[in-house]
């Protein structure tokens, strides 16, 4: 029989090891957090996570990562973008060489600007692949109609990946353009979180959609610099995933953005929102990117300015909208 190990309980991995359990696919999850472990198997719920959800019996937690990753064929890692070189430095040479590692996490290594693919490669010898694309968890989890892609410098094992996760309520793509797909999910936290901070100072639908549309532009610019395809962009894992990320009530990175539109700092809204928020690692990393590659990122580097100078969200705006006329280009 097949299994599955996730590494990390948070909402999102705990949806897909939902999803597959659905399927009859045995699961194992890990996570460092005890409490969270033992909810899971005494009381059959992740109750930070899935609240009322029930977990099945095909789910198993352990407190010990070796005993999780155990003769799995897939290892999920369903940790934030800055845990996953640790992580991968955890489970090196305890885990299955020939199990597939997928990672869920969107963004880049700061620092080394490393995509989260190569963070992986560079610790574990092991084939890896991207899942993303616009799948908020608790849609997830509520069986609503979903659609993501794969991707991998080794199309086989995103087909193998493809194949395990694909049921009626979630279509799996493949693209072999991994880099465009690691890099629009990154950027579009970014965007997102710029979003919410209109939201947050009150402005409407023609604000909103102008963000998003120069906000593909800027996702478009370092992404080609960076070696992705522009189609990719207009696809689940650019486009897409930026529709659903600037909206949707679910969205911690837009609702962090209208708690900072409102007037809160940056640490008083991290410690609201409770959960990692990855537009603001992004953007950090994204600042340098674009400074480095030259690339034209206006929206990212107002938000900057906004998160770490205490520039106010409104005189940000005010910038955007003062620059010099040009003409409409990607």
């Amino acid at each position: 029989m097949t299994k599955v190990a996730f590494l990390g309980a948070g909402s999102f991995g705990t949806a897909l090891s939902l999803l597959l359990a659905s399927k009859g696919i045995e699961i194992s999850i890990w996570d460092r957090n005890e409490s969270v472990i033992n909810n899971i198997n005494i009381n059959r719920r992740n109750s930070k996570y899935s609240k009322n959800i029930y977990i099945p019996d095909m789910i198993t937690a352990y407190h010990s990562i070796r005993e999780a990753v155990k003769d799995s064929s897939y290892i999920v890692l369903a940790v934030p973008s800055h845990a996953i070189r640790e992580l991968c430095s955890k489970i090196k040479g305890i885990i299955p060489e020939e199990a597939i590692i997928i990672s869920i996490a969107k963004g880049i290594e700061e620092g080394t600007n490393m995509r989260l693919s190569q963070v992986i490669s560079d610790e574990l010898d092991n084939p890896v692949v991207i899942l993303s694309g616009p799948s908020h968890a608790e849609e997830v989890m509520a069986n609503i109609p979903t659609t993501v892609v794969v991707s991998s410098t080794d199309m086989t094992c995103a087909e193998r990946v493809q194949d395990l996760f694909m049921s009626p309520q979630f279509r799996v793509y493949t693209n072999d353009d991994i880099v465009g797909v690691e890099i629009g999910g990154a950027v579009k936290n970014i965007i997102a979180l710029a979003a919410g901070v209109c939201d947050g100072i009150g402005f409407g639908d023609n604000a909103k959609a102008a963000l998003m549309t120069r906000g593909m532009a800027e996702i478009i610019r370092v992404g080609e610099k960076l070696g992705g395809r522009a189609e990719t962009f207009s696809g689940l894992t650019g486009m897409g995933d930026l529709i659903v990320t600037c909206t949707s009530v679910h969205s911690r990175n837009r609702r962090a953005g209208i708690l900072i539109g409102k007037g809160m700092n940056l640490d008083e809204t991290l410690k609201e929102v409770g959960m990692v928020v990855e537009g603001v690692k992004a953007c950090r990393a994204f600042y340098k990117v674009k400074e480095e590659l030259n690339v034209e990122m206006p929206i990212t580097d107002i938000l900057y300015k906004v998160l770490f100078d205490g520039k106010d969200p409104k005189d940000g705006v005010e910038e955007l909208m003062s620059r010099d006329k040009k003409s409409e280009t990607y």
